[in-house]
């Protein structure tokens, strides 16, 4: 019941840098590493805005003791002088809320013609969340310096330097107030820089790790290098197909090849910042689908009575890598994961479709073959469909009511929307789950080891393997005949949450690995959703006495414990797997209050593709490197 003092006096005024701490989800994503690693995006978007805008040409990412980064570009740096404040250039850039140089674009006023970061937010948001932060801009023989805590302002200072010396630094430290682990993830970072570096060809980025070893990032391609680089353990089936289209300020840039793989993989950029979906992907394959379908009949690769071909059949070993340029692109959300602006589907159609009346001349036999391939598609989508039919028509009177597996235990509520489903590897690991899991909202189901590679298979295929049938059936998803995926209306899914928890090792890893592959490939709806987790075991229980003991998550934070309690009296327990744990031990991975478990996304599934690239490939010596290196990293730990 609502309390009935409700008073004027309850509405409440927050101040701008207040709110961000307070809601920080709402700037940056999350408070995750997910969320330090939106902060250093929006940084380094700024500095690569500075060489769009034709202004440097190297970028600088240093790691720092205590948590810290630093960006270093060689830009134009931030003018001096007063802004109408009455405070610096440079201090209302990061202090003061909605200040930027970027509002006037579409006016050709100020000195950004496209750019990432538009709307003033960013680089507040990323200062109101740091403990320490320190911007400097160096122009005209000076450097300003600025220093803030919490997004509050700490000091000011100016600098001579040499007067053909220009760019910009920040460097900022989180705060572990607002994060739950304040360490950057030197790998996703690389992988991100890498992924601007085939974005912005001809910039350098350079990446210095704690150790002050560095490691070049630069592409002279461009995208030809991003098609190869995704595609380096697969065969083409054609030549790759590049083309720019401009037109007013408007301006997309796609490269897109196919290899002999059942799946696609589809880059999205706006400005070049990532898109999970958008306007802009609407457009292209509008006119990539009508364009092909024209070309197929023009060429007799389809009859008269032939219907037209679908997207989906064109998606089948389709790598698509598409940017789009243009001036104040709408997002949804700061996080700019889908765009919204209705020129996207406008521009990139229209500019997608003037590209190919050049490209179905110059690259005739490419464009067969990848007709060729898609009417192949289709006819395996229409075979799958026939047999399945004919093995289920007659069973459908009869079986109204899903069958699960017997190992299945599931849960008691039929509020979907409060329950949730732990997959484990194996009925030893299940067992204490089973045990200590709260009945009602909470199902747990094993299987057995690694599930089907689905990177090359069929629905076909996948239809015909035990494991995986089983929690298509759990979990309530149904299989779309038309585009041969997976799918589900919000009303039928069982579960809210599906999460996988396996061993913290690289067995642990390939298996949830194995599994986000699957669900992106077959149903990556899931996953946008926002359904699929990531369970994180501890490593090791510390026993400080009779019933007092605690969970360390990693070897680091063991080390950082051991350090400050070396005069205490404990015992240390590695936790060597899930199957091994008592079930008061387990009881923290499926009690909500204790467990840890992390949000699956479209970066955590990129990873997931590169990290089979790199320890499932032909290339065996790098697989070994692979390993050698990395076992250790927190790559694994999710």
């Amino acid at each position: 019941m609502a309390s009935k003092n409700y008073q004027a006096t309850d509405i409440k005024s927050l101040d701008y840098f207040e709110h961000i701490r307070k809601y920080p989800g709402m700037y940056i994503g999350s408070k995750d590493e997910k969320g330090l690693l939106h902060c250093v995006k929006e940084i380094l978007s700024n500095s690569i805005d500075e060489y769009l805008n034709g202004a440097g040409s190297i970028i600088t990412i240093e790691f720092l003791q205590n948590n810290g980064i630093r960006i270093i570009d060689d830009g134009r740096g931030i003018p001096h002088g007063k802004h109408s404040s009455g405070h610096s250039v440079l201090f209302a850039c990061f202090g003061i809320a909605n200040t930027g140089g970027k509002f006037d674009n579409a006016t050709g006023q100020t000195g950004y013609n496209t750019s990432g970061g538009e709307h003033g937010t960013g680089g507040k948001a990323v200062n109101a969340l740091s403990k320490k932060m320190i911007v400097s801009s160096s122009r005209d023989g000076i450097k300003e310096i600025v220093e803030f805590s919490k997004g509050t302002f700490i000091s000011e200072k100016k600098e001579s330097v040499d007067k053909n010396k220009t760019g910009t630094s920040v460097e900022f430290y989180p705060d572990e107030e607002i994060f739950e682990n304040p360490q950057f993830d030197i790998i996703a970072i690389k992988k991100m820089v890498q992924e601007f570096s085939f974005l912005c060809k001809g910039l350098q980025f350079k990446v210095i790790d704690l150790q002050g070893k560095g490691e070049i990032f630069l592409s002279q391609y461009g995208l030809f290098d991003y098609i190869e680089f995704l595609n380096k353990d697969k065969d083409f089936i054609s030549s790759p197909i590049y083309f720019e289209q401009e037109e007013n300020s408007y301006k997309v840039e796609v490269a897109i090849a196919y290899n002999n793989s059942y799946t696609s993989n589809i880059r999205l950029y706006t400005n070049n910042i990532p898109q999970e979906k958008g306007t802009h992907l609407t457009g292209f394959k509008t006119a990539w689908t009508s364009g092909l379908n024209t070309f197929a009949r023009e060429n007799k690769l389809l009859k008269e009575k032939d219907a037209n071909l679908t997207g989906n059949d064109y998606e089948e070993g389709m790598t698509l890598i598409l940017n789009f340029k243009m001036i104040d692109p709408v997002f949804k959300g700061q996080n700019k994961e889908e765009l919204s602006s209705t020129e996207g589907r406008t521009y990139v159609q229209k500019l997608t479709t003037l590209a190919l009346k050049e490209l179905f001349i110059s690259n005739k036999k490419d464009f067969i073959i990848i007709i060729n391939k898609a009417i192949n598609a289709r006819k395996a989508r229409e075979a799958a469909k026939k047999a399945r039919d004919a093995v289920r028509e007659p069973q459908k009177k009869k079986d109204k009511v899903l069958k699960f597996d017997s190992k299945l235990a599931d849960c008691s509520s039929k509020d979907r929307t409060k329950c949730e489903i732990y997959i484990t590897e194996g009925d030893s690991a299940s067992g204490n789950l089973k045990m200590a899991r709260d009945n009602e909202y909470q199902a747990i189901m094993p299987i057995r080891g690694k599930i089907l590679n689905v990177r090359k298979a069929s629905l076909d295929k996948i239809q015909k393997n035990a494991e995986i049938m089983t929690m298509i059936k759990a979990f309530g998803l149904s299989v779309d005949k038309t585009n041969m995926k997976l799918t589900y209306k919000p009303e039928d899914l069982r579960y809210d949450k599906i999460i996988i928890e396996s061993d913290a090792d690289l067995d642990g890893s390939h298996i949830k690995n194995l599994f986000y592959t699957f669900i992106w490939t077959f149903c990556p709806q899931l996953i946008q959703d926002g359904h699929v987790y990531a369970g994180v075991p501890p490593l090791y229980k510390i026993t400080l006495g009779k019933d007092k003991f605690i969970y360390i998550k990693d070897d680091t934070e063991l080390e950082e414990w051991q350090s400050k309690h070396g005069g205490d009296k404990f015992t240390v327990k590695h936790l060597k797997g899930l199957g091994e744990m008592s079930e008061s031990e387990t009881e923290i991975l499926v009690n909500p209050e204790t467990r840890i478990i992390k949000r699956i996304t479209v970066e955590d599934v990129k990873l997931a593709d590169q990290l089979f690239d790199d320890l499932m490939g032909t290339d065996v010596t790098k697989r070994k490197e692979f390993i050698n290196k990395y076992s250790k990293e927190s790559i694994y730990s999710y």
